[in-house]
């Protein structure tokens, strides 16, 4: 990778691994992780393809899955990647950085951006994720996104990166349990559409 992702390089050493066993925790405390997952459900019609991009270690990737999606799942960590094959059968899990993210044509109904992935890539390099991400996304498509405001990356930088993937902004929400977006927010979801 010619720009490592924050993820990588801002991050502690064994963080994936601590990420891993703090999820696996909360599923085994019966913690509710599926909110992500019911919003793109309710988007989608039944059976659509799904691309999980920074998947982690595959929670909602899994719960598509579930709900009787496709799901392609990627993520540039193969710490994760492993622990979503050990822990949700299913889904085809594949290590791939999406700054040069290229499946072939693959195209899906809808690309979901959870866990803050946004503000985890390689600083500058969010537009070049965003224009992967339209590329593997139908005409009339959606990719959701959801991240914190407060690291370095905010709304202003996303919506001019946004505009020059020429994707279009449909609805911003607060969580992804639909709370109005309001300025001043902490956190964003996003709903693009592909035109």
């Amino acid at each position: 990778m010619a720009d490592q992702p924050r993820w990588f390089t801002e991050t502690k050493d064994g963080h994936s691994q601590w990420y891993v066993r703090h999820f696996r925790r909360l599923a085994a405390d019966g913690e509710d992780l599926a909110g992500e997952a019911r919003l793109v459900d309710a988007l989608i019609a039944p059976g659509s393809r799904i691309l999980d991009a920074g998947c982690g270690p595959g929670r909602v990737g899994a719960e598509l899955h579930a709900r009787g999606h496709t799901v392609v799942g990627v993520d540039a960590d193969e710490v994760l990647i492993a622990a979503a094959v050990e822990d949700h059968p299913g889904p085809e899990w594949l290590v791939a950085d999406l700054t040069g993210l290229d499946l072939d044509g693959d195209l899906f109904d809808v690309a979901v951006v959870a866990g803050n992935v946004m503000v985890f890539l390689a600083a500058g390099t969010e537009q070049r994720v965003l224009e992967r991400l339209a590329a593997h996304v139908r005409s009339g498509g959606r990719i959701v996104l959801g991240f914190a405001l407060d690291r370095g990356y905010g709304l202003e930088a996303f919506d001019h990166d946004v505009e020059a993937a020429g994707l279009i902004v449909e609805q911003r929400f607060a969580t992804w349990d639909l709370e109005p977006f309001d300025v001043g927010a902490d956190f964003a979801v996003t709903i693009l559409r592909m035109p």
